[in-house]
């Protein structure tokens, strides 16, 4: 597995990060290898950049991991063109129709890669005020012919008569985390500014910065974000000019500043060739485990942490907090007396759509994570400021 790691990681310094592999790297890959490397990466999306990087190199050879590594590489470039097309059409109609927006995630990094294939993304994220949220969804639905999906408490779901995922923001935060994220990130129709004197709108390097660490952050915490967003963290500190004292100063507002020292390390030991620390392994254990979303095992073993217990986190998943059940249930916002007749909407949901597996699975997974592990995960979230 170290193996696997190291040449995947060096393949993709050497595609997007300049770096020159040595004239003997991969000379001797087998098909085996080559195999590994594809289940790997693809487990992070990762794979039409190391396909490419293998081929670059004439390392790809023939068989089923190399045909498999090239079609990663076309589904990449078209799933591109795709949301690009679709991007540009959301674009277009939100300038014509006077709505300002935000463009955020992927449609941002995208340009700071070689190619902005490269920078894969499975939707477009699009912040826009609360009050044109209605506007918007109207002219989406009308004029380009968009599916209205989903309602959820910080955005809102479209899908295009192509199938390309819209996700419309109206908050930077997920329901819950405006608790703990009470500064910029919460003010940020005040902080941006207007680019090229039309209707969208950019934030400044610092504050997307910012919002990236909290992006990663919400992925991590329910069990982890794979790989790609520290490949991003890397290409923001090599690749963009910046303030580094304003960035901190983001940073430590929002106190994010403890996970993005891990972050910013794990990215360099990853794609700077920087030396690991005991965090740093820690963490890469955590996530190479995990892939793109996160799994059950790590999601549960840091709830455990966040709830104190493995008792008081079953209690949790049975009876859902009302912070939690109210992103479900908007219902609640407004009327708070109807908790209990939500949470028996929720448990007849889980009993009759199937979900009673799944929350079988998710108990006896709480019973099984083991004291050591519980006890690991604890210190990572310590050392991260996130206990």
């Amino acid at each position: 597995m170290k193996q696997t790691v190291n040449a995947m990681m060096q393949l993709i310094r050497g595609e997007i990060c300049g770096e020159t592999l040595p004239e003997d790297f991969g000379r001797a890959l087998t098909d085996e290898q080559r195999k590994r490397l594809y289940a790997l990466s693809k487990k992070h999306d990762l794979a039409h950049l190391v396909g490419v990087a293998l081929d670059n190199r004439a390392l790809l050879g023939e068989g089923e991991a190399a045909e498999h590594f090239r079609r990663q590489s076309v589904m990449a470039v078209y799933r591109y063109q795709q949301l690009q097309y679709a991007y540009e059409q959301v674009c277009g109609l939100f300038e014509e129709q006077e709505i300002p927006f935000l463009p955020l995630k992927g449609s941002v990094l995208r340009r700071f890669y070689p190619q902005p294939w490269m920078r894969t993304s499975c939707d477009i994220d699009i912040l826009v005020q609360v009050a044109d949220l209605e506007r918007a969804k109207a002219a989406l639905t009308s004029r380009l012919g968009y599916r209205f999906e989903a309602e959820n408490s910080y955005d809102w779901a479209f899908f295009s008569p192509t199938g390309v995922h819209l996700e419309l923001h109206h908050s930077l935060l997920e329901d819950g985390d405006e608790k703990i994220y009470r500064n910029s990130l919460t003010r940020i129709w005040e902080l941006v500014t207007p680019k090229s004197n039309g209707m969208e709108q950019e934030m400044s390097d610092a504050l997307f910065y910012t919002y990236h660490v909290y992006h990663m952050v919400k992925h991590y915490v329910l069990g982890g974000c794979g790989v790609r967003p520290f490949l991003d963290l890397w290409i923001l500190n090599h690749k963009v000019q910046f303030d580094l004292a304003e960035r901190k100063r983001l940073l430590d507002a929002e106190g994010l500043t403890a996970f993005a020292a891990g972050a910013e390390a794990l990215s360099e030991a990853w794609f700077g060739g920087a030396e690991h620390t005991d965090l740093t392994l820690e963490m890469e254990l955590f996530l190479l485990k995990a892939g793109v979303y996160g799994n059950l095992e790590n999601k549960v073993a840091v709830q455990q942490v966040k709830r104190g217990s493995k008792w008081k986190y079953m209690i949790s998943r049975i009876w859902m907090p009302y912070n939690v059940l109210k992103i479900h249930y908007p219902i609640l916002k407004k009327h708070k007396w109807m908790l209990f007749f939500c949470q028996v909407a929720r448990w007849l949901r889980l009993l009759f759509r199937g979900g009673v597996k799944r929350g079988i699975g998710e108990l006896s997974m709480n019973q099984s994570v083991s004291g050591e592990q519980q006890a690991k995960t604890e210190a990572m979230l310590e050392k991260l400021g996130l206990r």
